[in-house]
Parts: structure tokens; sequence; C-alpha cells
């Protein structure tokens, strides 16, 4: 059977390659269609809920149209890999593009920093999410999203999708490499790395787990859970309760 349908792709791949055939190129959407929603439902993870996923798989499909229409077979790159670069670049981009964090949740975000920094320095150690809340008069909940989002929003800030340079293809295929580091960052290259490996090792077994699963193994919250026999709703906490406590350590990485 998989042969079978091996063979079915690789007829709709020649009739799109060499004749642009629409009716091949349609199937060929269907075909990677799955590709689209798993990024969608791992990007979704760390948007808020007012976001519609429908606009977000609009997105991905900008980026497999693109995909399609750029991917050269010649060349030693599965399409799953090329499409993958192309869709999260698509989706990450629109995001940008829409500045879809409102207004609002910017200002509780910087009133939390602001509060996190006040109670810090009055215990002299670092707090938690309920202390935040406390201190605010909220939800202990609504820090962690909040915080967790606002992560989110400064990530897209800095991330740079190389696809904005279409004359050098290259570059999707490649990790940039715009200077060699020096001896001085490359040490603070790996303190960073240091801290990072301590302040993991802080959190509890299931939120490492979490982490570990969603950015190593790229699998989606829904996915996780069933693996630890959670609800996606139970993951979706504990990832971003382990935001929080990582969030010094990982916005000096950006």
């Amino acid at each position: 059977m998989t042969n079978v349908l091996a063979g079915e792709e690789r007829k709709y791949w020649d009739r799109w390659i060499y004749d642009r055939d629409p009716q091949a190129g349609n199937k060929l959407v269907q075909i990677y269609m799955p590709l689209v929603h798993y990024h969608v439902q791992r990007i979704a993870a760390s948007l808020p809920k007012n976001i519609s996923k429908q606009e977000l798989i609009s997105l991905g499909l900008i980026g497999l149209y693109d995909a399609l229409e750029k991917f050269d077979p010649s060349r030693d790159l599965k399409f799953d890999t090329y499409a993958s670069f192309r869709i999260r670049g698509a989706i990450l981009d629109g995001l940008r593009k829409e500045d879809w964090l409102p207004r609002s949740i910017r200002e509780k975000a910087k009133k939390i920093e602001e509060t996190i920094e006040k109670l810090e320095q009055r215990y002299m150690r670092s707090v938690t999410a309920k202390e935040v809340a406390d201190e605010l008069g909220i939800a202990e909940a609504e820090v962690y999203t909040i915080v967790n989002e606002n992560f989110f929003a400064n990530v897209l800030s800095f991330q740079h999708v190389a696809a904005e340079n279409e004359e050098e293809e290259s570059a999707l295929l490649a990790i940039r490499d715009e200077k060699t580091p020096s001896p001085e960052e490359e040490v603070l290259k790996q303190e960073l790395y240091e801290k990072l490996a301590e302040v993991i090792q802080q959190l509890s077994e299931k939120e490492q787990l979490v982490i570990s699963l969603f950015y190593k193994e790229e699998l989606t919250f829904t996915e996780i859970g069933e693996i630890l026999g959670l609800s996606t709703s139970r993951i979706s906490q504990l990832h971003s309760k382990a935001i929080f406590k990582l969030r010094k350590i990982l916005e000096q990485a950006l």
C-alpha cells in the first residue's frame, strides 16, 4: 500500500514539476496539509485564545504553496523538511506583521515584569507566580498566561525568516552564519547554556518532560498529554509554569 501511495505521489510530482498541472498541485496540497495543521498546533499553543486557528491555517497554506512553487527536487532535501521551513516561516511572518498581541496584554505584561522586579528586590530572591498574582490582585493562571504570550511575542520580534531574501535560496537550506563568534562570545554562550541547564534542573519532573517533548521532540500538547495521561489544558499549564521560571535565561538567549 505504501509503495502504491509513493508511486501515486511521484506521479503527482512529475505532473506538477514538468507541466505545472493545477490538479496535481491541488493533490499535493492535500497530501501535505497535515504539515500545516502540525505547525499550526505547535504555534497556537503559545498564542492568545482570540487568535483564530483558521487564520493560522491560511498563513500556513501560503507557506505550503510557496514551497511547492520553489521546491527543487534535484537537491538532496526532503520536501517535508523544506515545506516545514516555509510553512512555519509564513505563519510567524504573518503574526509579526499583524502585531497580534493586544495592547492590553502588553501593558499587563509590563506591569507583571515591574512587579516581579519589585518583589525580587524586596525578598532578595526569585519570586513565584502566586506571589506576583497576590501582589497584583489577579489569578495565578493569568500571570502564567500573560508571561507566556508576551515571551512568545518577544521571540517573534527577534526572529528573522530567511525567506525574506528570496534571491538567496540557499539560505533556506543552511543555518545562517552571519559572523564567526569571537572567543568571548563563545564563553558567554557556554555560560548561558550552563545557567539554562541549572534552571531546568529546578523544574519539576513533569515540567522538564513537557519542555523536552515540546521543544526537543517537537510533539504537540495533545500528543504530550496522551503520553503522560494528562489533559491538553494541563500540559499547557505545565508549559506556562516552566516558561515563567525559564523566562529570564531564555530572554538573554534572544
